[in-house]
């Protein structure tokens, strides 16, 4: 392997700002995976209702939604470090209140869903922001392993959160929702101490144009519209998630323990393959790679939709996590390194939508659909247009299939 693109965690974590940035999406992420545990198990309880948990995703999505244009603007036109951490105080405090809600017995599924959309506009403006730090702290040659060693402790979170959240639930939701809210201030205090020099930003001005930047941008370079509308419908379709709660209770009959084991199944194998990536990067091959990934993906999702097996549902999600993992740094490393920075706001904003709508969106969709034809039917036939949407997005987008060395793309 060259030399030029084989790199130690040792030195990855010499780069200045490195360790703090990891630090502090980890921490983010390990907060989020536990309140999505306890918010799942506790709607469920409260409405014994697949669509309930949909409108939990529906909750998130909206804001990203409203809110994607004027998020990209302000990534590109601030300080982006501030705005992240204005963001995760938000999130902490939204985490107190339904702590303290859950603890004084007055929370209902209108409060959750109240706390959520307000969750879900904080993430609206925090991710695009934070999405753009590593491309400032380390250089475009090592940028996809700074990549994979993010998501492997990214993945160790979402681990430890599903099951501190299943934990902490059979304790009470109220210490789940405490635990979250410190999770929250430690990743904003990590964020302040992130040391790198942000690139000078251009006055600009707020008008349809420079809003719909972002758009424009994507639609110009088929490879990053093809990765990431692959994301979309690929999670969109299989989102099976979503149905997790369900299937823990009554088709698996695991208990909230054993929905964090679930949640944390898809986690191990995304962090196996990362750790790996970490040290044998994609090196050839990188369009070809992500699709046969995102296939993979959908064949899991459909042997998890039939499985009444625990071990096997839980294989299941180990493989759908690796692949999944693939997929995601193929796709940030074409974003990142062929966006130039003064547009990189406003194109990751447009792809949070992406992954939103893929995730909270998805949600929406699985517990909607779950509500009409039930929960494996659901599952399956997400599995089956994963799959589906895989051999159509290789043939519509040909140059995302012919992409060779992520380490050898020309970042502008």
């Amino acid at each position: 392997m060259s030399s030029s693109i084989t790199f130690s965690f040792k030195q990855l974590i010499l780069y200045p700002g490195l360790c703090a940035a990891i630090l502090a999406r980890t921490l983010s992420s390990l907060a989020m995976q536990t309140l999505a545990v306890a918010i799942g198990w506790q709607i469920y309880d409260l409405t014994h209702s697949a669509a309930a948990l949909g409108f939990v995703g529906l909750a998130m999505f909206l804001p990203l939604l409203i809110f994607v244009l004027p998020a990209g603007h302000v990534s590109d036109r601030f300080n982006r470090k501030y705005i992240v951490i204005i963001c995760l105080f938000i999130e902490a405090l939204c985490a107190a209140i339904l702590s303290w809600g859950s603890f004084e017995n007055w929370l209902n599924p209108r409060i959750i869903y109240g706390a959520l959309v307000l969750f879900g506009c904080a993430r609206a403006f925090e991710m695009p922001c934070q999405k753009t730090f590593l491309i400032n702290i380390v250089p475009p040659k090592i940028f996809p392993q700074a990549t994979t060693l993010s998501s492997s402790l990214f993945q160790i979170a979402s681990i430890v959160g599903p099951a501190l959240g299943g934990i902490l639930y059979g304790i009470g939701p109220d210490f789940t929702y405490i635990f979250c809210t410190i999770g929250f201030v430690l990743a904003a205090i990590a964020t302040v101490t992130i040391q790198f020099k942000p690139t000078q930003k251009t006055p600009m001005p707020l008008s349809i144009e420079n809003l719909l930047g972002g758009i424009y941008f994507i639609f110009s370079k088929p490879s990053i519209l093809g990765a990431i509308s692959l994301d979309l419908f690929a999670v969109l379709l299989g989102g099976a998630t979503a149905m997790l709660p369900i299937y823990a209770r009554t088709i698996l009959d695991c208990g909230p323990i054993g929905l964090g084991i679930l949640r944390a199944s898809s986690a191990i194998g995304a962090l196996l393959v990362a750790l790996y990536l970490t040290k044998y990067p994609i090196r050839n091959h990188a369009g070809k790679w992500m699709f046969s990934a995102v296939f993979v993906f959908g064949i899991a999702t459909i042997i998890f939709g039939l499985s009444t097996q625990l071990s096997l549902s839980v294989i299941c999600l180990i493989i759908l996590g690796g692949a999944d993992v693939i997929s995601v740094v193929v796709r940030s490393t074409l974003v990142q390194l062929l966006t130039p920075d003064y547009m990189l706001g406003r194109v990751s904003a447009i792809n949070m939508l992406f992954i939103g709508s893929s995730n909270q969106l998805g949600e929406f969709e699985s517990g909607m659909l779950a509500e009409a034809i039930g929960p494996v039917n659901c599952v399956v036939m997400g599995g089956i247009g994963t799959v589906i949407i895989t051999l159509l997005w290789m043939y519509f987008f040909p140059s995302l299939r012919k992409v060779d060395q992520l380490h050898n793309i020309k970042p502008h």
